[in-house]
């Protein structure tokens, strides 16, 4: 079978995260790495230089030399998505940009709105999606009533230009909003800002018009990193562990016979303080196949390129970003309504 031919693929912005897709795409076996654009100039060599491409301080010069790219990642700062990628959709070049799609939600409806104009592909740059784990619990299937999650890690000092929100929780939110499949009809949120203007720690709580509720904490002021995710529904239990990209099930069916018992015992007055429930329960293994160890980040470029191979709409697309950049906005919104008794965040 003859192999298919190469898409052609720049990276602009190559800080943190335009690295790791410069490093991907340079390593894909679908990918050529044309180009880096940064406007550090440094910067943009150096990447360059590693991955054995061209580099660029601007769009303008890249798509001269370039006028038929295919596809980009934009991994410049938030406030640069929706000019860096509407420059580059208007050319006809597929984008997927990195979360959050835009700094809020009405220019993130604009620039999805301008991708469809044009008919171009925009993927929305959520990563946590593709980690094997998530992908598992949605190919379940299941209905859920609560999420638990926990987001948490120590301060790196970087993104303390917006609140943890936008910069930690988006993953999250973009994750349940996905699985509950429901809109959001209550929202009530608590944050507190300790290092600058903006929050460093929150918590909120989603109640869905299904009736699910969903409860997320995300922090970077943290002495650890732990990120992880409980669900429960009226047929499962599931606990994932994001890092280790692993989980486990409680099935109700599995578990039925075993639960009438203790219910009869409990009726019956019976004294069970010296059983092991956990012994008593079945649980298994949340199944991943072949791909648990998966790079999450891999996964989602493979899917930009296959998207931009086939001319379809991404698995993430710009509605799903749209989504998330407006939950978002709306918990912000909230922890600012929140009413406190005593000390404001500006006294801690």
């Amino acid at each position: 079978m003859a192999r298919a031919e190469l898409i052609d693929v720049a990276v602009v912005g190559v800080g943190r995260m335009g690295r790791h897709h410069a490093r991907v795409y340079a390593q894909h076996a679908e990918a050529n790495l044309v180009a880096i654009v940064d406007e550090d100039a440094q910067r943009a060599n150096t990447v360059a230089d590693e991955y054995g491409c061209a580099a660029y301080l601007c769009i303008d010069d890249l798509l001269r030399t370039y006028p038929r790219l295919r596809a980009a990642t934009v991994a410049v700062p938030t406030v640069s998505h929706v000019p860096v990628a509407e420059a580059l959709v208007e050319r006809g070049v597929a984008c997927l940009v990195e979360k959050p799609l835009a700094p809020t939600a009405d220019e993130a409806r604009e620039l999805a709105e301008f991708a469809q104009r044009h008919d171009v592909i925009l993927q929305a740059g959520h990563t946590e999606r593709f980690n094997p784990a998530v992908q598992a619990v949605q190919a379940m299937n299941i209905t859920p009533r609560f999420m638990e999650v926990v987001r948490i890690s120590p301060m790196t000092f970087r993104s303390l230009d917006v609140s943890v929100v936008m910069d930690v929780m988006i993953h999250d939110l973009d994750i349940v909003l996905m699985l509950a499949g429901a809109p959001v009809e209550r929202i009530d949120a608590a944050g507190v800002a300790v290092l600058g203007e903006y929050e460093d720690v929150a918590n909120v709580r989603l109640t869905f018009t299904s009736g699910c509720v969903a409860n997320l904490t995300a922090s970077r002021l943290a002495l650890k990193t732990d990120r992880r995710m409980r669900l429960f529904s009226e047929t499962a239990y599931v606990s994932l562990n994001y890092m280790r990209r692993s989980g486990m099930v409680i099935h109700k069916t599995g578990n039925q016979d075993t639960l009438a018992t203790i219910r009869a015992r409990i009726a019956a007055g019976e004294d069970l303080s010296d059983l092991d429930y956990s012994q008593l329960v079945q649980h298994t293994e949340l199944t991943m196949g072949d791909d648990q160890q998966a790079d999450p980040l891999t996964m989602e470029l493979t899917e930009f390129l296959s998207a931009v191979r086939e001319n379809r709409p991404p698995t993430v697309d710009a509605d799903a970003g749209v989504a998330a950049v407006e939950a978002a906005q709306q918990v912000i919104a909230a922890i600012k309504q929140h009413h406190w008794e005593g000390l404001t965040s500006s006294h801690v």
